[in-house]
């Protein structure tokens, strides 16, 4: 079963001022001009750029429609293969294998943006046989994909904005967050509801995109912004989420500092 949870409307598309019509400036004489090709590839680069940095400032609203707009489409469709092929998804798989991040003993668990069922996959096969999982995405159309995937019912999957869960204050033991804040005009409000979710004493698995050349591709590629550790830190910290550990896919990842901001946080009583 997929739980629809209506968000408020949306607003009017929003145009970033970069795509604003203006007047073309007349060539001035003998001016070399640029090949249409490279010119145009350059255009694009730019407006890339100054569109990573609008994601701060983009209003809520039009954040929901940008992630459905990327996540319903092609992109979406590509997501559970691009986590192989990257292999954050079986390297993540090992924290729960191995219990750097533990799930034995905790019977409530949301996931948020649960896209493709990355994480969700490796919940079923770790958690408690008893333990309710339920996942959250923006995205119907990955809720599905979701479910094709996993093959399994157990999971509650809801169609859910991390900004304003519909989900009772201090209801989990763990919540797992891969790779969403990015998507966020701010962070500290995603954080402040999940910390507000989960129980004194809960845990929080992040995972988010660094500000590396890594990063700088896969924002370029899912149409998110980066962070800095601090920032990161300084934003769980005003929460009342406490880290308690860095996380690493493997110890090639943590001496090139690759594989983004992987946490596991603690829920301050």
């Amino acid at each position: 079963m997929i739980w629809t949870y209506q968000a408020a409307p949306l607003a009017a598309e929003w145009t970033p001022p970069f795509m604003a019509t203006r007047n073309p400036r007349p060539l001035q004489p003998k001016r070399r001009v640029q090949p249409p090709g490279r010119r145009s590839k350059e255009v694009k680069g730019i407006q890339r750029l100054i569109e990573s940095q609008l994601i701060r400032r983009l209003p809520f609203d039009h954040y929901r429609h940008r992630v459905r707009q990327v996540y319903d489409g092609p992109q979406g469709a590509f997501l559970a293969t691009a986590s192989l092929l990257s292999l954050h998804s079986p390297l993540s798989e090992r924290w729960l294998r191995v219990r750097e991040f533990d799930l034995r003993g905790q019977k409530h668990i949301l996931d948020i943006g649960s896209g493709a069922g990355q994480i969700i996959q490796h919940l079923l096969k770790y958690a408690d046989a008893d333990a309710t999982i339920v996942g959250v995405d923006l995205s119907h159309a990955m809720l599905r994909r979701a479910r094709t995937r996993l093959k399994s019912a157990r999971p509650r999957l809801s169609v859910a904005d991390m900004t304003r869960l519909p989900m009772d204050d201090n209801a989990f033991d763990v919540v797992t967050c891969g790779y969403v804040l990015e998507h966020l005009p701010n962070a500290r409000v995603g954080l402040a509801e999940l910390a507000r979710v989960m129980r004194p004493g809960g845990r929080l698995l992040l995972l988010t995109t660094e500000d590396s050349l890594s990063g700088a591709w896969t924002s370029r590629l899912w149409h998110c912004r980066t962070y800095s550790r601090a920032e990161v830190y300084t934003a769980c910290d005003s929460v009342g989420l406490k880290l308690k550990k860095e996380l690493w896919f493997s110890n090639l990842h943590k001496s090139f500092r690759a594989g983004g901001i992987c946490v596991e946080l603690e829920k301050q009583a």
